[in-house]
């Protein structure tokens, strides 16, 4: 024996920074490499974190296979550990250079616990029942694979099955759908958690029902963006409302959602629904005056694709698209993670629609960054969300509808806002 074990460290360049930066194919290809390399997996863990780079472990019976990837330098560090003659690391080093498509490497293999520094001692080993000392029985293999949305302050990572089940790129943004243990499937758009099953309701029920139960008569409905389908399906339940146009930019975001999110999505089918593919600014400073009762800004956060969702022109053109009597509904950020768009944009519309006919409201949504989110209620005339809120109509909305957050309760108490919230708006 010339050692207790050997250490391969090693560095890959130039490598597919497609394939380095998914976390299910990796996780694969290091799962295989190790069992080529005749390694006993015991179990893994791998996460993803938003927008680059993948780290992740593997342990066996043997030592460890661990690896890092920065896939915006095509680049590739990986530890391969392994103790005994059993297990060859070189096997697994070829695998995953060629699995990587890796053009260059270097690597470094040191011995680690060589035997002329070594005194070795007696060990009493344990008595065991037989049936325990059965490597059968003694290993099991257990995956564990994350996804972690971060930006420079906070994180939030959910573990999910592994495969990534839908992964497009468009011309606007990365799509993306994984199957989550705690939420269930969650759609991804530029590594950022836009819906999941498990708390969707929560988001699309508020951005909806508490503008349509304050308007007297809302029949036709304009939805920005939209394009998981949740906020026509909540729409859908209101008999008065007979037309809904749900304008968002990206193709893949409504394909996706059809294909994975059935439950979200199911309102495209509804003939009342008109899936419009085009650039919510342009739709609305093309937009008829007097078009629509009540307008739902239902936006990514104010990057890519969403970017201009968060100007003032584009809210001049929306208030021009509202009847005389219109209601525009946003989602506007978090008062406590984007304190500095919260303000800005209550500013925005108190410059458009009057200082006393705009009303920030509350939700809390787990999956989003501090669990506290905002929608904006911004009326044309002095349509007051609490003063005008249609409260049996609800009740009876409630009685033919399960609904899992929305209540009359909530409905007036999400406008109560936190002393914190209240300082920033007087700011």
């Amino acid at each position: 024996m010339e050692s207790l074990g050997r250490h391969i460290i090693v560095e890959f360049y130039e490598c597919d920074p497609e394939k380095i930066n998914n976390v299910s194919f990796i996780e694969q290809s290091m799962l295989k490499a190790a069992k080529l390399a005749g390694a006993t997996i015991i179990n893994s863990t791998f996460h993803h974190f938003s927008p680059f780079g993948v780290s992740g472990i593997i342990v066996i019976e043997e030592s460890h296979f661990a690896i890092h990837t920065w896939p915006e330098y095509q680049f590739a560090s990986i530890d391969l550990f392994t103790c005994g003659e059993l297990v060859d690391p070189w096997t697994a080093f070829d695998y995953l250079q060629k699995e990587f498509s890796a053009h260059h490497s270097s690597s470094i293999e040191l011995q680690r616990g060589q035997p002329h520094f070594l005194n070795r001692i007696p060990v009493k080993k344990p008595n065991v029942r037989d049936h325990a000392s059965n490597k059968q029985n003694r290993i099991t293999s257990n995956r564990s694979i994350w996804f972690t949305e971060r930006d420079n302050n906070i994180a939030l990572s959910l573990r999910h099955k592994g495969n990534i089940l839908y992964q497009k790129q468009s011309k606007y943004q990365k799509v993306e759908i994984i199957d989550t243990y705690a939420y269930g499937k969650t759609l991804i758009l530029d590594g950022m958690i836009m819906t999941t099953e498990k708390d969707e309701y929560v988001y699309h029920e508020m951005i909806t029902h508490v503008p349509v139960f304050s308007h007297n008569n809302p029949k036709k409905i304009l939805i920005v963006g939209g394009g998981d389908g949740g906020a026509a399906r909540e729409l859908l339940k209101h008999q008065s409302i007979n037309h809904i146009d749900v304008v968002e930019i990206d193709a893949i975001v409504i394909e996706a959602s059809k294909e994975f999110l059935p439950n979200i999505s199911k309102s495209f089918s509804n003939k009342k629904v008109h899936a419009i593919i085009e650039d919510g600014l342009q739709f609305v400073k093309n937009c008829p005056q007097n078009s629509y009762d009540i307008i739902i800004v239902d936006s990514t956060d104010p990057v890519g694709p969403a970017e201009g969702l968060f100007t003032k022109e584009f809210y001049e053109d929306v208030y021009q698209c509202l009847k005389s009597d219109g209601i525009m509904v946003t989602q506007s950020e978090s008062p406590r993670f984007n304190e500095q768009v919260f303000k800005e944009i209550q500013k925005c519309y108190q410059e458009i629609f009057g200082k006393n006919n705009v009303h920030p409201y509350l939700a809390y949504i787990p999956t989003y960054p501090s669990g506290m989110w905002s929608f904006s209620f911004c009326a044309k005339q002095n349509i007051h969300p609490i003063d005008n809120f249609h409260k049996k109509e609800a009740e009876a909305l409630l009685k033919k509808h399960k609904l899992n957050y929305y209540t009359p309760s909530i409905h007036k108490s999400a406008f109560i806002l936190p002393g914190f919230v209240q300082e920033l708006l007087s700011n």
